[in-house]
């Protein structure tokens, strides 16, 4: 294995186990999934995923190269969900 390969296998890892977790919670709890993902309509935290995968992608360009493209993308979407999670608390 390459390096690029192993710097982008513990993201797969962290995105497969969060699939999983959605569809475990979708089939106890019908409906779930919509909800976890509802941060894909929100532009503000869409913003801040955005920015937060910019600043990822930049910093870690020189050390990692194109791995920093999968890294920058699972920053940017758990950024989005705990921004979306944050503003929709009661």
């Amino acid at each position: 294995m390459n390096s690029t390969a192993n710097a982008i296998l513990p993201v797969a890892i962290v995105i497969a186990a969060l699939v999983i977790k959605t569809a475990l919670s979708e089939i106890r709890r019908p409906g779930s999934a919509r909800r976890q993902w509802a941060f894909a309509g929100n532009r503000r935290a869409l913003a801040a995923g955005a920015i937060a995968a910019a600043a990822t992608l930049l910093l870690g360009w020189p050390q990692t190269g194109p791995a920093a493209i999968a890294w920058a993308l699972l920053i940017g979407a758990i950024t989005a969900h705990l921004v979306h999670q944050a503003a929709n608390r009661p």
